[in-house]
């Protein structure tokens, strides 16, 4: 899933890949699955189970020296589920595993939703008032501030980004999901 307006951007990235792609331009499944970080996994069966609920997971060791995650034993947990069928955790602890977002996070997905609705009609004014409350409210859910940056004119990547990366290491990396430490 990629949580992005710019869908042919993200078409590039497809190249190869067999498997369907979402585009989650309108963040409803961010805030359907609780996701406030990126990148997060979801693991779901073919029955439409979530077997492994939000969980920070790499393909590669490309952000190993910054996130500190190594991805070849989270490559193998999930190998372990396709192959095996094994799981991290049980059914009922996948249900309970993530919890809801707090009222502010909520509030902020409701400002952000009205900031990009008010950017499309023109309204650049009251978009910015709306991405910046949604900011304050989550100040550390990436699906709102670091996806607000390109939509209010910053780059994703620049000044503001690392900005956002010190106050959320500062803040003890906080992570709407299932911790690292669940895992192997």
């Amino acid at each position: 899933m990629a949580i992005d307006e710019a869908v042919d951007k993200i078409r590039e990235f497809m190249d190869g890949i067999t498997y369907p792609v979402l585009i989650d331009a309108d963040h409803l499944l961010t805030e359907l699955y609780a996701i406030s970080n990126v990148p997060t996994v979801l693991l779901i069966d073919e029955d439409d189970r979530i077997v492994q609920p939000n969980w920070n997971a790499y393909a590669t060791d490309t952000f190993k020296d910054f996130t500190g995650i190594d991805s070849s034993q989270q490559i193998e947990v999930i190998r372990r589920w396709v192959v095996d069928g094994e799981t991290m955790m049980t059914e009922a602890d996948a249900k309970t595993a993530v919890g809801d977002l707090t009222d502010d996070e909520e509030a902020a997905r409701l400002h952000f939703r009205i900031a990009l609705r008010l950017r499309d009609a023109g309204d650049e004014a009251g978009a910015e008032r709306n991405f910046e409350r949604a900011c304050e409210l989550a100040p550390h859910d990436w699906t709102i501030r670091r996806a607000s940056m390109p939509l209010r004119g910053g780059d994703p990547f620049g000044p503001e980004f690392f900005t956002l990366v010190e106050e959320f290491t500062a803040a003890g990396r906080p992570y709407h999901g299932v911790a690292a430490e669940r895992h192997p």
